[in-house]
């Protein structure tokens, strides 16, 4: 509304849907051009609107009160009327109501038509409302207001009927439509003309890929005359889009021609999958390097093979291949690299790398098997000899003790691991009871991947062989309360014992072979004793007596100890 008692106006007009449009600047002496929807406004000092206006200007709605005063200078406050008059498009039409209130006479045209007539002289407020149908597009919308006498006041509006009943008018198509795609982005933006439905209530954008249909679901909803897809598929194929209108019913307008777009390619394969990283080196030659494997992936026309140290590390392109396989000959034999791949497709798209896959060339070349094994019965149990293994990365050396078991001509040698050498020697002291019993050996040789000589190129050649037997004439007796233990230490034997109940002291005894007797070391009150003077590469027998105080003495209580040279 544009109060007319102002002889100059500057505003921002509002139409009655609430848009804001264009600011006007009219004066008194000046004709206005009045932009629709907003009203040509006229003022006439009479009630049948003859004569030249006394006033014109822009009024952006019909909502006045004027009371008992004149409605602008040089106009009476009785007898006189205004005009109002719009000319704008409807759009697809549709159905309207009229509601109006006036004090005193009020008439409404459409197109010339009259579609409401409130007119006489009255003291109180008068009101109405009167449903219409508009046709799609330009229409002239008239209201004639007067005043006789007393108290002038009007209020008109036209709105769309928002109801699902009355309204069956679907929008008008959008127009205008474009759609510009941009190459680096890979967004696509459409744009098109506002609708001129009065009750518009957005748009819908739908987007199908070529050969499929829209479906009924937008790709998006929006009251903007444009949009941008920023979520389209690079992947160098063509999309067809279309817009719709609709309306606060929710009727749907059919929609725009369709706007085609052409995508570059910028997806990437997906990243591939490592199946393989591993190589060997055997004595015939092996894989000549270590092979890395992976999946297929679809789109890819070559794949980047890349290395690094470490897990973490930097990865460096070694190669690249329109295989599923590559052979890296310049990975070293036993050290460890991780590997990691990509795919890439006809475009240049390259996928993300693949997760790192650990590899290695691995020594499957084992030692050969230990030669020149000799056997030697000692009195402290058995002195090994054998040939140095020619294996350049020999580890060590697995020293195999054991019994020979099945029948004549098909026997074997059954045990365990007695012990392990390392690779600079090619001998051992083997110390054990020497008691004439009958024993194996067998020699493996084992290189730093774990290769063993045996288990590759066996089976190995056992040494059988019988023990010295250095048991003592004098047999140690059963139920002694002495529970010796001996045991090499330093340069002597060192035993011990558990204290015994009543004992004063204890003697010490050691086996002499020579006089074939046991020979008193000494007497302690401890539970420990020290043979410093014991020989190595023989084997020693103890016992130990207890001592009580009235002189006699327990049954010995022994043991042995076996002391390589």
């Amino acid at each position: 509304m544009n109060p007319a008692r102002r002889t100059a106006a500057t505003a921002a007009v509002l139409s009655t849907t609430g848009a804001l449009l264009s600011a006007l600047t009219t004066t008194a002496s000046a004709a206005p051009s009045c932009v629709s929807p907003v009203y040509t406004r006229t003022f006439y000092a009479n009630t049948t609107f003859s004569g030249t206006p006394k006033k014109t200007d822009c009024d952006s709605g019909i909502s006045e009160n004027w009371g008992t005063g004149a409605p602008a200078t040089g106009l009476p406050k009785d007898n006189f009327g205004v005009r109002w008059s719009v000319t704008r498009d409807f759009g697809s039409g549709g159905p309207f109501s009229l509601p109006v209130s006036t004090q005193d006479g009020v008439r409404v045209y459409l197109d010339g038509v009259r579609k409401v007539d409130i007119w006489k002289n009255v003291s109180t407020n008068q009101s109405k409302s009167v449903d219409v149908t508009i046709p799609s597009g330009k229409h002239t919308l008239r209201v004639d207001y007067v005043n006789w006498t007393g108290t002038a006041n009007v209020a008109l509006s036209y709105l769309p009927r928002l109801s699902a009943d009355a309204d069956k008018v679907k929008p008008l198509v959008p127009t205008g439509t474009s759609v510009a795609y941009d190459k680096e982005t890979g967004k696509a933006k459409l744009t098109w003309a506002k609708n001129k439905e009065m009750d518009l209530g957005g748009y819908r954008v739908y987007r199908r890929l070529k050969g499929a249909s829209f479906g009924s679901k937008p790709l998006a909803t929006t009251t903007s005359t444009s949009y941008t897809d920023a979520g389209l598929p690079q992947a160098g194929e063509t999309y067809y889009y279309e817009v719709r209108a609709y309306d606060r019913v929710g009727n749907e307008s059919t929609g725009t021609a369709d706007l085609g777009v052409t995508t570059v390619d910028l997806v990437a394969p997906a990243a591939p999958t490592i199946v393989l990283a591993s190589g060997e080196v055997t004595s015939t030659g092996g894989t000549g390097g270590l092979k890395v494997g992976w999946d297929k992936v679809a789109d890819a026309v070559s794949y980047r093979v890349l290395r690094a140290a470490g897990q973490g590390g930097t990865y460096t392109e070694i190669g690249r291949t329109d295989q599923l396989t590559f052979l890296d000959t310049t990975a070293a034999e036993s050290v460890v690299y991780y590997y990691r791949v990509s795919a890439v497709d006809a475009a240049g798209n390259e996928s993300a790398r693949s997760e790192s896959q650990r590899g290695k060339i691995w020594d499957n070349d084992p030692p050969a098997l230990v030669t020149g094994l000799s056997v030697t019965p000692t009195e402290y149990g058995f002195h090994l000899n054998w040939d140095k293994n020619p294996a350049t990365d020999l580890k060590y050396y697995e020293i195999h003790w054991g019994e020979v078991v099945g029948d004549p001509g098909d026997q074997i040698c059954w045990g365990g691991t007695a012990d392990y050498v390392s690779p600079d020697r090619t001998s051992y002291d083997y110390t054990t009871l020497p008691d004439g019993g009958e024993v194996c050996f067998f020699v493996d040789a084992v290189d730093d991947e774990g290769n063993s000589a045996i288990k590759w190129n066996g089976p190995a050649e056992a040494v059988t062989v019988t023990e010295l037997d250095m048991t003592p004439s004098e047999a140690t007796p059963e139920g002694s309360p002495v529970r010796l233990s001996a045991a090499a230490a330093g340069t002597g034997v060192a035993l011990g014992w558990n204290a015994v109940a009543d004992a004063t002291g204890y003697q010490v005894y050691r086996w002499n072979p020579g006089s074939k007797a046991y020979e008193k070391l000494g007497a302690t009150t401890d539970t420990a004793y020290e043979d410093s003077g014991a020989a190595k590469g023989t084997t020693h027998f103890y016992r130990v007596v207890a001592l009580y105080a009235d002189g006699t003495e327990s049954a010995p209580g022994g043991d042995w100890v076996a002391l390589a040279p």
